[in-house]
């Protein structure tokens, strides 16, 4: 069966001069590492070693086809997603990533599949963006899941969801830790972007944004955090019933619901997707029986983690049928994309069946 990754990141291998009015320390730059295979990504205080194939297309196909992967879904590393930037230094940044990624797109065009990014800090300029991102051939855009600490449902965002459904353009919801000394140190990068994750999704979900626009296409990172297993207990402050029986009418349940909308808290989550990327088969299997094969995609991280060698071994171990593992290895990405999947003989080694 062939597999694309749909959670995996790059960043360009030149940024360029930083633009009129831009502090240079402030401008990302890729500088010399301690060896060959490695450079530093600097941007600001951030010195990020990288290896090559976090910016070099041909290491980047050789890891891809070393990992069992026919495609990838590329999108922008998440520390570039800086919305504390002036909003005309964020656009730069934002259009020399678009810019890259949409060329190794259209360089590979049956390998990569392209996710750029827009100047969330300002929404009207971020909207604006989006038909930009559009022409350039991209796919949808990489957004934080938070906006330097606005919710995603903050009323300012309206205009940005409506024209992202408008142009039916595909959202990946990346979670993004905001400072804070709840956790510590190294948890960060484990509770915290599981912690953000949720929220985002929490957002979306119950702060009325997946009501109002009910065709964004919109997909979240490390399957929402723990968002799938907090929708059970949002599901009975809107319904109040368990296992998702249906509510009574809304002057019958027992307490005024915290917030109200038509539709309950897992239909609305089971529009989306959620990459698989929870690194245990019980967590999957949770996954698959809350919100559906249909809404599940392979992720990985890379090159930020280690691909699971060979990718998705876990999801091939699970006793899934074949239509289901064809879904969340292939056809899901293509469906949250809006596009269609190439043809099977276009792809390395020219299958003649799934």
């Amino acid at each position: 069966m062939p597999i694309i990754d749909s959670h995996a990141h790059i960043f360009p291998s030149d940024f360029g001069p930083a633009p009129a009015g831009c502090d240079p320390a402030q401008w990302p730059s890729l500088e010399p590492g301690p060896d060959e295979t490695t450079k530093f990504l600097v941007n600001g205080p951030m010195r990020f070693p990288a290896k090559t194939v976090w910016f070099d297309a041909e290491r980047r196909l050789e890891a891809s086809a070393a990992s069992g992967l026919d495609a990838e879904l590329l999108s922008p590393f998440p520390a570039l997603l800086n919305y504390r930037s002036p909003a005309e230094v964020g656009r730069d940044l934002c259009r020399v990533t678009n810019e890259y990624i949409a060329g190794l797109a259209a360089a590979f065009p049956t390998r990569f599949y392209g996710l750029g990014t827009v100047p969330m800090q300002d929404p009207d300029m971020a909207s604006a963006e989006l038909t930009e991102v559009a022409k350039a051939g991209l796919a949808g855009v990489e957004i934080a899941s938070n906006i330097d600490g606005k919710s995603l449902h903050d009323p300012r965002f309206d205009g940005f969801w409506a024209e992202a459904e408008r142009l039916g353009t595909a959202i990946f919801v990346h979670g993004m830790p905001v400072p804070s000394d709840r956790l510590p140190g190294p948890a960060t990068a484990t509770f915290g972007v599981g912690a953000e994750a949720t929220l985002g999704a929490a957002a979306i979900i119950t702060g009325g944004v997946a009501d109002k626009y009910p065709g964004l296409k919109i997909s979240f990172s490390h399957a929402a955090g723990g968002f799938p297993l907090v929708l059970t207990r949002a599901q009975w402050f809107w319904g109040r019933t368990w296992n998702e029986e249906p509510p009574p009418p809304e002057d019958q349940r027992p307490q005024a619901a915290p917030w109200f909308a038509e539709h309950g808290p897992i239909e609305l989550a089971r529009r989306f997707y959620y990459d698989s990327l929870v690194f245990d088969r019980r967590a999957i299997r949770y996954l698959a029986d809350m919100l559906g094969t249909d809404r599940l995609l392979v992720g990985s991280d890379y090159p930020a983690m280690h691909r699971e060698e060979p990718i998705a071994k876990t999801l091939r171990s699970m006793g899934l049928s074949d239509s289901e593992l064809q879904d969340i290895l292939w056809h899901n990405c293509f469906r949250f994309l809006g596009v269609e999947p190439p043809k099977l003989s276009l792809l390395p080694g020219g299958r003649a069946s799934e």
